[in-house]
C-alpha cells in the first residue's frame, strides 16, 4: 500500500512539480485546500483535493487523518517586495500556519513524517566558505519566520521532522519572470558584488528535493544546486531577459536595504548532506537556458 501524503501548498511554485512527482513514485496524493476555487486548482494538479485551513488547528486535523506524511510548501511571496508590509502575509503562512500544523500533527497518530520548506538566505555571509547546516544564521526582517517555522515543526519530537533551506529559486515562476522584466526596463539582475557566491535552484529540482526528503532522517538540509558566481548567474538572467549585461546593485548598498540585504550576502551553500541521505541529486546542476523552462 502507497503513503499518503498531504501536500499543503500544492498549486504553488514548488507544490505543483512536487505532486507531479509523487504520483509518478506512487504516493498517493492530497492536497489542502480552503475553498472550492482551490479546490478545483488542487484536483487540476492530479491531487486529491481535501477542504481545510492551514490557519486553524482543527481544520488541519480532520484534513491530515489518514494521512502519512504531510509536505508543507505553503508560502505567499508578495509580487510588490520592496514593501515591509507585503511580506505579513507570507510571514502568517510561515508562522502560524506551522504553529497550526505541529498543533494538528500532535492529534494525528498516521501522521509520522513532516517536511517543512524553508530558505538559504537566513545563513550569515559566508564569503567563499562552503556552508554547511551548521553555519552562523542570521535571520532579517523578512527571513526570520522561516527560523520561527522549523521551530514550531522541530518541536514535534515523536517525528520524523525534516526541515529544509531552499536556495533562490530561478526558473519560470513569477519571481523570476517579474526579475527579468525589471532587467529590460534597466533594473539589477545582481544584488552585490559579481565575485560573491550564490546558491540558485530550478523550482523542479527544489520539488524533487522535498521529496526526496520524505525518505531522510530528521534534521535540517540545504537544498540548493552548487553554488556559483553571482556574476555567472547574472550572465544566465541577462541572457534569459535578452539584455547585454546584468546590472549589479552595489554590496554597500544592498546592505543598507533592510528587505534586499539578505540576498547581498555571499552565501555558498553545500547540499552534500540531503544528497547522502536520500541520492537527491539536482537535473539542473548550472544556471542556463534549460532553466527557464517547465520540464
Amino acid at each position: 500500500m502507497s503513503k499518503r501524503v498531504m501536500v499543503i501548498g500544492a498549486t504553488g511554485v514548488l507544490g505543483r512539480p512536487a505532486v507531479a512527482r509523487l504520483l509518478d513514485a506512487g504516493y498517493s496524493v492530497s492536497g489542502l485546500a480552503r475553498s472550492e476555487p482551490r479546490l478545483e486548482a488542487v484536483r487540476a494538479t492530479g491531487a486529491e483535493p481535501v477542504a481545510g485551513d492551514l490557519f486553524s488547528t482543527s481544520s488541519l486535523v480532520t484534513a491530515l487523518r489518514g494521512h502519512d506524511a504531510v509536505l508543507n510548501l505553503a508560502t505567499r511571496i508578495p509580487q510588490k517586495m520592496t514593501r515591509a508590509s507585503a511580506w505579513a502575509a507570507n510571514d502568517q503562512v510561515r508562522v502560524s500556519g506551522s504553529a497550526a500544523l505541529a498543533a494538528a500533527v500532535r492529534q494525528v497518530d498516521s501522521v509520522r513524517t513532516v517536511v517543512q520548506e524553508g530558505i538559504s538566505f537566513v545563513y550569515a555571509d559566508g564569503g567563499a566558505a562552503l556552508l554547511t547546516e551548521d553555519a552562523p544564521l542570521r535571520p532579517g526582517r523578512v527571513t526570520a519566520s522561516s527560523v520561527t517555522a522549523h521551530a514550531n515543526v522541530a518541536a514535534l519530537t515523536d517525528r520524523t521532522v525534516v526541515r529544509l533551506r531552499i536556495g533562490t529559486l530561478v526558473g519560470p515562476d513569477a519571481m523570476t519572470s517579474a526579475l527579468l522584466a525589471a532587467a529590460r526596463r534597466g533594473g539589477p539582475l545582481i544584488l552585490g558584488s559579481r565575485s560573491d557566491w550564490t546558491t540558485a535552484i530550478h523550482p523542479s529540482d527544489a520539488a524533487a528535493a522535498a521529496v526526496a526528503a520524505l525518505e531522510a532522517p530528521s534534521g535540517v538540509y540545504n537544498v540548493g544546486a552548487p553554488p556559483v558566481l553571482k556574476g555567472d548567474l547574472g550572465a544566465a538572467l541577462a541572457s534569459a531577459a535578452g539584455v547585454r549585461h546584468a546590472r549589479a546593485l552595489p554590496k554597500w548598498l544592498v546592505s543598507r536595504i533592510p528587505l534586499a540585504e539578505p540576498m547581498g550576502r555571499s552565501q555558498r551553500v553545500d547540499s552534500g548532506k540531503l544528497m547522502a541521505a536520500t541520492g537527491w541529486k539536482c537535473e539542473r546542476p548550472t544556471p542556463g537556458p534549460d532553466w527557464f523552462t517547465e520540464d
